[in-house]
């Protein structure tokens, strides 16, 4: 199964984008399935679809055309199917501080629970191998690298410390339940979370491995989009995803002789140049402005004619993964991909077995492979968007060797 994510700055028009890759890719007789992971859905609005929801089940996948089906995922139907335990726990305990009922239930629903619902969407198509392609119509980026580093993040949890902490808590409680009025979690709280790492196994390679899953950033030729498209592209390779294609949305026509448009006309031109330096050998498309609101089966269809003509979407543009060990004469190099990075913004550190990259508010651990063990990374440089660190045997292997 082929997975494309398309994520963007709010407003760039990736909803839009990513609905008509979805009907592009059923007319040519592949499966597709459009999964929003955006909690503000917009996915049936952009097919037109208000009139026709109204008697479908929320949160199922429903069939808009031949091929092709949209799924925008409830996340107050997902918490009955996968959080109840959880969601139950934290209730419990906000009403305990004193919050009504009603207003600790809503606020059961903490971040992250949408993302790990699609994720085990994800995961469980991939599995089953329900579709030939699977789109995701992601939340702005900030919420889709949330997105993206909930399976590293619940696997080192998992790995690190869900065991000490059950363990921990098994002999504890009797002696917590007597001196605490606070609700102490239950061995139902730690199964339904054990069993939702299970759901969730795989899924990380799965969107780390360039032939699969693939992210295409969708952007407009204006400066504060375009910054933080490069911060996007920065931060999907920190956290192992590869970029394949960046769309620009919205220029407007080349021929268009309106004074009033004219200086905007010129500042797209000056972005959109930048833009082809900026993600260079990753390929630019472009899509132009309509003349009305792109809504509906037509409108789509007509978008997804102008952006892919002559290209297959559900291709893989780009398959160099962002980060890679290498072997050397006596050390190893470590080489992460990082457009637009600067030295002074890296902080590296090392802590149970993973390197630790630190960009900004961004934090991701790279697990160090076991071959490596018993080496130290020594050095660090950051050059040409690329960051390297060295791996030698420390100073006590080395004595002993």
């Amino acid at each position: 199964m082929r997975i494309l994510l398309y994520t963007g700055k709010g407003g760039v028009g990736k909803t839009t984008v990513a609905a008509a890759t979805g009907l592009t890719l059923a007319a040519r007789g592949l499966r597709t399935l459009v999964l929003s992971v955006d909690a503000a859905h917009s996915l049936a609005d952009a097919f037109d679809l208000d009139g026709r929801l109204a008697d479908k089940r929320r949160g199922a996948p429903m069939s808009v055309a031949e091929n092709l089906w949209i799924q925008e995922v409830d996340v107050t139907e997902e918490i009955g199917r996968h959080w109840q335990d959880i969601s139950g726990y934290v209730a419990t305990l906000l009403a305990v501080t004193g919050i009504e009922e009603v207003l600790a239930e809503e606020l059961a629903v903490f971040p992250g629970m949408e993302e790990v619902s699609a994720l085990l969407y994800v995961n469980r198509y991939a599995r089953e191998g329900a579709y030939d392609v699977l789109i995701l119509d992601c939340a702005p980026t900030g919420e889709s690298l949330r997105f993206v580093s909930l399976p590293p993040t619940l696997d080192w949890y998992m790995k690190k410390l869900f065991r000490v902490e059950r363990s921990l808590l098994k002999v504890a409680r009797p002696m917590a339940e007597r001196v605490t009025s606070l609700p102490i979690p239950s061995e139902r709280y730690f199964d339904n979370v054990k069993e939702l790492a299970g759901k969730l196994d795989g899924v990380d390679a799965l969107l780390k491995d360039p032939a699969t899953t693939t992210v295409r950033l969708v952007t407009n030729a204006e400066k504060i989009v375009l910054r933080e498209t490069q911060r996007a592209f920065m931060y999907f390779g920190l956290y192992g995803l590869t970029v394949d294609a960046v769309i620009v949305n919205r220029l407007l026509p080349q021929g268009l002789a309106d004074p009033f448009f004219g200086k905007w006309r010129r500042t797209q031109d000056r972005f959109l140049s930048e833009a082809r330096g900026y993600f260079d050998p990753v390929p630019i498309w472009t899509v132009p402005l309509e003349d009305d609101q792109v809504v509906g089966a037509a409108g789509l269809a007509k978008l997804g004619a102008a952006l892919y003509a002559g290209l297959d979407p559900a291709a893989s543009f780009r398959t160099t993964p962002p980060y890679r060990f290498q072997k050397k004469p006596g050390h190893y190099v470590l080489t992460l991909d990082l457009p637009f990075v600067q030295k002074e913004d890296v902080e590296l550190a090392v802590a149970s077995g993973d390197l630790i990259v630190t960009i900004g508010n961004f934090r991701h651990h790279v697990p160090i492979p076991r071959t490596l063990s018993g080496l130290v990374p020594t050095k660090a440089r950051v050059e040409a968007g690329r960051l390297t660190v060295r791996f030698e045997r420390g100073a006590a292997e080395a004595e002993r060797g």
